[in-house]
């Protein structure tokens, strides 16, 4: 029996493995079945090549859980060791430097395993002791027995094996029991080794049987060695894509479509990414994409690999090329990734021009699930907006979808505004906002819907990336004002009456919390709405875009800004406004009469001071300006005090304000009390 102490300089790469991996101490039955699966892949090898030239035998991998024992035995039939290659490979662990990297890394666990590619260690995470039973293919070897229990020291030993290849030996610590447990194991046998290239068995396959489960005589082969992203495109039909997509994700619905990645040159990559039916909720979405080596699974947290807004994407990519330490959960920085994550963004965009191509009717149906994913690539990545311009569509309220440039040809015509800007009207409410669409369509005008997730801030981006181009919500102003034309109706009213009428409508307005209104006169036509509400673009922009970008979060603060359009022409407001005259005319004669003499001497005062310098002001002229400004404020205060008083029991007032809030979802509890018991009151 030989003893000795694994070549390492330092005691410390044990804690420094037990401690520091301990967060991602399950990945120890992938690393240790790896290692199997790559000794079985090398003795195939040598067949291959005439190098070996005995029976290859059964090549599984075999798993075995011993809870009595407290074991977990990983047995394969590959190339076996020498007592001379754990020396080697096992033993000899260390190199120059080792100890200085270990200080400098030993905060990094991530660093050291990977630096040293000690994947064997990773056993000893769980096991107070580790057994390598093993034989070389090579002839005349015999079987050794290599033993350690978690420190430098080990023991190597003769020992009686029938056939070639290795068994580790895994002698679980009290304080990860849990894997221990059958459950525990094949969670994560399904979870890290499912798709492996070498048949993996645990147990044995069981049967229902006298009321319980029983096993049979068959071996429970718990991998697929052959994974669909492995085979051919040519050899395989959709159900087949279908079938292994529900196999990745059982409960997911039908995918959209899928690319298969097949390249191997500049790098190694396979795959399949599968297009989810993703609607309107990215978050949803994320890490579902599983990342392989050689068919190994490393992790599903995928960025840095494949550009952001791929991680919406489904499915499986397998690259040899891509750097992993021993947890295979932390990606390094290396150009082989940048390439990669190049290369995918460009197959997914041919693969969406050719479909559009190909299929325009077809491309048009997976649209709403498609426009969420080609959005969020457009707003994250400069160069996919460039290849996704030409077959991103925008849909209308009717249902009908437009490429940019068929759309712009669409809308030129009756849509270009005085400034020669095209007008790009939307809706993202069909239902809330049917109103202001029919007025738009009215004006001969198309109205795009755009109801999702992230048609904010695209808005925003295609006013940018379009020449001339304005983004406008069919309510954010009266249906003549949306898109500003030479021709612009003015107010037929005075100045008194229109200042009467704003001030009847502006003071009976509720006091809604985070809402500001502002009232206006105009003249819309005698057929056209009494009562308008519209929200300020700019504004209400702001606010949404503020929802994505945290260093704008005081936009949030801001109460919304809205405007009541009052139709000067319509029969009602009229009926307002000459009702008001009648009633009150008499009680705002003196007052209107004061308010003109004091505007008068105001103009004058502001006209005799400004061509003086501002000591030149004595302090009486000061005094007179400030006492004929705080008269004026006294009269408007009166005026609208007895237009309020007025007011406040004008039904008709009332009704619009409150027939206005409704059609925007503003008339709520007691408002809406009221409204209901005046409407039937008014139609009795």
């Amino acid at each position: 029996m030989q003893k000795g102490n694994i070549g390492v300089t330092t005691e410390d790469i044990f804690p420094v493995i037990k401690k520091f991996l301990y967060s991602d101490h399950e990945i120890f039955l992938r690393e240790m079945i790896s290692n199997a699966v790559d000794a079985t892949q090398k003795i195939k090898t040598l067949a291959e090549k005439g190098d070996f030239k005995g029976e290859l035998g059964d090549l599984a991998v075999r798993i075995t859980l011993d809870e009595a024992a407290k074991t977990i035995t990983i047995s394969d039939n590959g190339i076996g060791m020498t007592e001379e290659e754990i020396d080697k490979y096992i033993n000899q662990i260390a190199f120059s430097g080792v100890t200085d990297f270990l200080d400098k890394y030993k905060d990094n666990a991530n660093a050291i395993i990977g630096h040293f590619g000690l994947g064997f260690y990773s056993s000893f995470m769980v096991s107070d002791r580790v057994d390598i039973i093993t034989r070389s293919y090579k002839d005349g070897s015999k079987g050794v027995k290599w033993t350690c229990d978690g420190t430098p020291s080990f023991e190597i030993e003769d020992v009686e094996k029938d056939g070639r290849g290795s068994e580790i030996v895994l002698h679980i610590s009290d304080d990860c029991k849990e894997f221990l447990q059958k459950s525990k194991i094949e969670e994560l046998l399904n979870k890290y080794c499912k798709f492996m290239p070498v048949p993996l068995v645990f147990g044995k396959k069981t049967e229902w049987k006298d009321g319980k489960q029983v096993d049979t005589a068959e071996d429970n082969v718990i991998n697929s060695i052959e994974p669909l992203w492995t085979k051919a495109p040519a050899s395989l039909k959709d159900e087949d894509y279908k079938k292994f997509y529900s196999e990745l994700y059982p409960m997911q619905d039908e995918p959209l479509f899928w690319i298969h990645l097949n390249v191997d040159y500049p790098f190694n990559l396979t795959g399949i990414l599968y297009f989810p039916r993703i609607k309107n909720n990215i978050e949803l979405q994320r890490n579902k994409i599983q990342l392989y080596c050689n068919q190994v699974f490393v992790t599903d947290q995928v960025e840095g690999i494949v550009p952001e807004f791929l991680t919406l994407l489904h499915g499986v990519i397998d690259s040899p090329d891509i750097p992993l330490n021993v947890s295979r959960s932390y990606l390094q920085s290396d150009a082989n990734v940048k390439k990669i994550s190049t290369y995918i963004t460009k197959k997914v965009a041919d693969r969406l021009q050719s479909i559009f191509k190909e299929d325009r009717k077809g491309y048009e149906e997976k649209w709403d699930n498609l426009k969420i994913f080609i959005n969020y690539g457009m707003l994250s990545q400069e160069d996919f907006y460039d290849r996704a311009k030409d077959f991103t569509l925008l849909k209308d309220v009717e249902g009908k979808y437009f490429t940019f440039e068929e759309y712009k040809t669409l809308i030129k015509d009756e849509q270009t505004d005085k400034d020669g800007y095209l007008v790009y009207l939307y809706a993202n409410n069909m239902e809330e906002q049917y109103t202001y669409i029919e007025a738009a369509k009215n004006k001969g005008y198309n109205v795009l819907l755009l109801d999702g997730q992230l048609d904010t801030p695209i808005v925003s981006m295609l006013e940018q990336k379009l020449e001339k181009v304005r983004f406008t919500r069919v309510d954010a102003d009266i249906a003549d004002r949306l898109i500003a034309k030479e021709e612009t109706k003015e107010n037929n009213l005075g100045a008194d009456d229109s200042n009467n009428l704003s001030k009847v409508f502006s003071s009976q307005m509720p006091h809604l919390e985070k809402a500001e209104f502002n009232v206006e006169v105009q003249s819309l036509g005698e057929n056209s709405q009494p009562v308008v509400i519209t929200q300020s673009e700019y504004m209400r922009r702001m606010k949404q875009i503020s929802q994505f970008q945290p260093g704008m979060s005081f936009y949030q603060q801001m109460p919304d800004s809205y405007t009541l359009v009052l139709n000067s022409d319509h029969s009602l407001v009229k009926k307002v406004l000459d009702n008001c005259n009648n009633k009150i005319s008499d009680a705002l004669k003196p007052i209107l009469s004061e308010l003109k003499g004091l505007q008068a001497r105001l103009t004058a005062l502001h006209q005799s001071q400004s061509s003086k310098k501002p000591e030149e002001v004595t302090k009486e002229e000061k005094d007179d300006l400030q006492n004929t400004e705080k008269a004026i404020n006294e009269q408007k205060t009166k005026q609208t005090e007895i237009i309020s008083e007025y007011a406040k029991d004008d039904e008709i007032v009332h009704q619009l304000i409150d027939l206005a809030l409704l059609q925007n979802g503003m008339l709520k509890g007691q408002a809406l009390d009221s409204f209901l018991k005046r409407s039937v009151d008014l139609i009795k």
